[in-house]
């Protein structure tokens, strides 16, 4: 694994896609900021009906060039069985302990995707395992100061978030990096409205208006979220 400096924020998805749908708004925004960000991907997503590997790395590559991501790799874990086991914790803890992010995303904990249940309890347990000493693991301790969790999920449900951040300054190029999965949510699927991305599109709306904004991305943590002043609300 190739690694940059040490990074601000590692947004881990469990299939390429899943950044781009859940917080493409807030990478976006975060580096235009000056933050250092990354994505590391837990599997290749592959098979779907419309993708193959060779697709599904293409597609990616023109989504993380529209984020302008610093760093963005694939941690190669088993599509569709994707389990919190223990060698795939000791896998993504070696890599928090070389990249070093002071904050982790994750996908919310409920969801009808096993996929994404798994990946939300691996960074759980990786995050504690990234900071044992006297193991065999590369780099130094190391323990990220935060979990954020975005909503990416496939129940019917509308989950109450901790925090809706704004991003409607960077909506259009969010919705120019989903679009670059052309063999995930565009090919093969109706075109009839609402299309999926016609959903996704009111999905951002709605959480804009929830705070008063044009388009808005939901967030949420299992511990509770300090404010050093009431400044930055919204």
């Amino acid at each position: 694994m190739k690694t940059p400096t040490p990074l601000d924020v590692l947004v881990i998805a469990p299939h390429p896609d899943d950044a781009e749908l859940g917080m493409g708004g807030a990478i976006l925004k975060l580096k235009a900021e000056g933050k250092k960000v990354g994505i590391l991907d837990l599997t290749s997503g592959e098979p779907t009906p419309f993708g193959s590997l060779e697709k599904r790395a293409a597609e990616t590559a023109a989504a993380t060039e529209i984020l302008g991501v610093d760093w963005r790799d694939n941690l190669g874990l088993p599509n569709r069985s994707l389990e919190p086991t223990l060698a795939a914790r000791e896998n993504l803890a070696s890599a928090i302990r070389l990249l070093r992010p002071k904050w982790l995303f994750a996908p919310y904990w409920e969801d009808a995707h096993p996929d994404h249940l798994a990946a939300t309890q691996l960074v759980d347990a990786a995050r504690f395992w990234a900071k044992l000493s006297k193991t065999d693991m590369p780099g130094e301790p190391f323990h990220p100061q935060r979990i954020y969790n975005y909503y990416c999920v496939h129940l019917k449900m509308t989950p109450q978030p901790a925090f809706v951040l704004d991003i409607s300054e960077y909506w259009e190029q969010k919705f120019e990096s989903i679009r670059c999965y052309y063999s995930q949510f565009i090919e093969g699927r109706p075109q009839e409205y609402p299309t999926f991305l016609d959903k996704l599109h009111d999905e951002a709306s709605y959480w804009g208006k929830t705070i008063g904004t044009r388009y808005g991305e939901p967030f949420t943590s299992r511990e509770p979220i300090g404010l050093a002043s009431m400044g930055s609300l919204v």
